[in-house]
């Protein structure tokens, strides 16, 4: 039985918590270390996307949504996520899916001359 706490997928049956989650790394860097921890590991269900990650990490840490996003879903540019070195842009974006183990780093616009 369901206390309420439990994941849940899609067809009502409680997920098992280790195989249907997935662990990442979160690097921060420049300015979007001045609002967030500058590495965090976190657990999401497996399914969960770069679109997932952001949005709980927008809802964690005030402010970063202001300076990721130039309107909602957005990014802004030469805002740069990268799943284990590669550039989402390249892959699906948003969309990216998230897979155990991932490291995915945060860059924000950098600005120099």
């Amino acid at each position: 039985m369901n206390a309420g706490n439990e994941p849940v997928g899609e067809n009502g049956a409680l997920l098992n918590n280790t195989q249907d989650r997935i662990t990442l790394t979160v690097k921060s860097f420049a300015t979007f270390r001045e609002i967030m921890d500058p590495q965090i590991r976190m657990d999401f269900l497996k399914g969960a996307t770069i679109r997932t990650l952001l949005t709980e990490l927008t809802g964690r840490y005030e402010g970063l949504g202001e300076l990721m996003f130039a309107a909602p879903g957005t990014l802004r540019d030469f805002v740069n996520i990268l799943k284990n070195g590669r550039n989402v842009h390249f892959l699906a974006g948003l969309d990216t899916p998230l897979d155990d183990g991932d490291v995915i780093a945060l860059f924000p616009p950098v600005a120099g001359g």
